[in-house]
């Protein structure tokens, strides 16, 4: 996933984003309301983690702004504030979770799975299109009779592009799931990954839409074909 993580605490914020990566997640953190308000308006991401006292712009806000807008992003409010008020003032405003502080690491993760799962289409035990067999928990692609854990690049790729088959993934989609807001990966990253994922499941299965992007043919991916 593509997670946005809002939190101005620095120490707790390393702490989280040590978690969050430690996995097959692309996180995005913001210290700043008024950033963060920018971010989550204008791009895609598969979660919000935000915290409500924030500079300049506060959390409470940064939501409802978000929702008025049409944002769907699933949103896990995780704040100091505990009130029963404060915690119903939050759900209302249109977050899918709210968690105080102090917290523990393993809670939080439990709550990602739960409105992760809420969001999503997908069934609990991995995504299936045609013959291949995603699990997201252990990051193993299953291809007809043949099983192989994925490098996390990789694993990125194909998840999104089996979440939306038979639909164009833009290159600037892909490279947002794979590096977030880090430009430091070379230009031609994405097809050397594309490359390594079409010697897994077929060329004819990752379809290149020229100046466009990708896209995962369903009806090709039915087919179990011997690959290069």
């Amino acid at each position: 996933m593509r997670i946005l993580l809002v939190e101005d605490d620095l120490h707790l914020a390393n702490t989280m984003l040590g978690m969050l990566r430690d996995g097959q997640n692309t996180v995005d953190w913001l210290d700043d309301g008024q950033q963060a308000l920018g971010a989550l308006t204008s791009e895609h991401f598969d979660l919000a983690i935000l915290d409500l006292t924030l500079p300049r712009v506060d959390g409470l806000d940064i939501l409802k702004a978000a929702r008025k807008q049409g944002v769907q992003t699933p949103v896990i409010i995780l704040t100091a504030r505990a009130g029963l008020d404060e915690k119903l003032t939050g759900l209302d405003a249109g977050a899918d979770d709210y968690l105080t502080k102090p917290f523990a690491m393993a809670e939080l993760k439990a709550r990602i799975r739960a409105v992760t799962r809420r969001g999503s289409s997908v069934p609990q035990n991995g995504l299936t299109v045609g013959q291949l067999a995603l699990n997201p928990d252990s990051g193993q692609l299953t291809y007809g009779d043949e099983t192989t854990t994925l490098p996390r690049s990789e694993f990125q790729i194909l998840h999104y592009l089996m979440r939306h088959p038979d639909q164009v993934a833009t290159r600037r989609r892909l490279e947002e799931q794979l590096y977030g807001w880090d430009h430091g990966a070379e230009s031609n990253a994405l097809e050397v990954h594309i490359h390594h994922l079409r010697r897994r499941v077929g060329k004819e299965t990752i379809r290149t839409i020229r100046g466009v992007g990708y896209l995962l043919d369903s009806q090709a991916a039915a087919r179990v074909t011997e690959c290069p």
